[in-house]
């Protein structure tokens, strides 16, 4: 069994492309959905209007996966950092000097949902599943062929193949496709903050849901007498640390970046 973990960003609908080309041989496409209220509504939209039909066309498959519990519900990020009864917070926010905490939200709503549809379709240890992670050169310091589950073999065929960011934007553009937004959960802690001062400007909506989860973590945490943990690292609120636009806060970048190679490809 071999397929790629798909984000719907631009790494892995690069793979999609080669995918349909011959260039790699993987048939199957994983796509892990975090939530409808949880990944970018973009991404959302990529993934089925432009993703999946042409997956079809080229003779591929696009599986969209949703995490379920155990009593067969399915469960949202957005769900559990809502749950009253939820003391640990499963996405890395940032402590108050800028560190980001531990996280275990892409173990719970990607690795582990891929793997289950890996299992449940007869990858074993004995018999372990090929995963194609989309990691490029230029972001060769997120791979690591270690980290992996029992039932699984990780494959980085960017990195095979010594392609970048910006090889995979012009097979994406060849094979007729626009190119995908960056994918990641609209709240991300580790979204730049040029990212978050274009949510502010452009996404006003989306800027008032990760400001309101940011205000609901802190409510249980102050109950619970912890410090407070923001969205970014400046270590005040998102809303006065994204400030309304001044010239150039678009451009700004973060030096905080997921490391796991499931996230944002």
């Amino acid at each position: 069994m071999r397929a790629v973990s798909y984000g719907g960003g631009v790494q892995s609908t690069a793979l999609l492309v080669l995918a349909a080309g011959g260039e790699i041989d993987f048939r199957t496409f994983l796509f892990a959905n975090v939530g409808d209220d949880s990944e970018h509504p973009a991404t959302l939209a990529y993934v089925r209007e432009i993703a999946i039909p042409y997956a079809a066309r080229a003779g591929l498959e696009i599986h969209e996966l949703k995490r379920r519990r155990r009593d067969g519900a399915t469960e949202t990020l957005m769900q559990r950092l809502n749950r009253p009864d939820t003391r640990s917070i499963p996405i890395p926010v940032r402590m108050a000097n800028g560190a980001p905490g531990r996280r275990n939200c892409t173990a719970d709503f990607k690795i582990k949902v891929v793997g289950r549809w890996l299992r449940e379709h007869g990858a074993t240890a004995e018999e372990p599943a090929t995963v194609g992670i989309g990691i490029s050169v230029d972001e060769i310091h997120r791979a690591n062929r270690r980290r992996r589950e029992a039932h699984e073999v990780i494959e980085y065929p960017l990195l095979d193949l010594g392609l970048r960011r910006d090889d995979c934007e012009r097979i994406i553009t060849e094979a007729g496709l626009p190119v995908p937004p960056k994918s990641s959960c609209f709240f991300c802690p580790f979204r730049t903050v040029g990212a978050w001062h274009h949510q502010r400007r452009h996404e006003p909506d989306l800027f008032a849901l990760s400001v309101r989860l940011e205000e609901t973590i802190n409510r249980r945490r102050a109950a619970l007498g912890r410090d407070a943990v923001y969205l970014t690292r400046y270590g005040v609120p998102l809303a006065q640390a994204i400030p309304e636009e001044r010239p150039g806060d678009e451009g700004a970048e973060d030096e905080g970046a997921c490391d796991s190679g499931w996230c944002m490809t």
